[in-house]
């Protein structure tokens, strides 16, 4: 699943960073502020009507997300 579509406040791991062809950089800026695969998330906030801006915590990092970008990132959950 995409981050665009996780339970608020659950403990995810980052799977994998899938940016349009179009458009590779975008796979590298999420990268470089903390979104690797094995890295920890949690979805905090999403704005108003449910979509975007998400506000996520990576590692000790917290983000706000466009949802075009939320939806590039794969997670799973963490099991307990």
């Amino acid at each position: 699943m995409n981050l665009d579509q996780v339970e608020l406040e659950s403990l995810y791991r980052v799977s994998e960073v899938n940016a349009p062809k179009g458009a590779p950089q975008i796979k590298g800026q999420l990268e470089d502020i903390g979104f690797l695969p094995g890295e920890q998330v949690t979805l905090l906030r999403r704005g108003l009507l449910g979509k975007g801006p998400y506000m996520v915590r990576v590692g000790a990092s917290t983000f706000a997300l466009r949802q075009s970008e939320a939806r590039m990132i794969e997670v799973e959950l963490v099991h307990a």
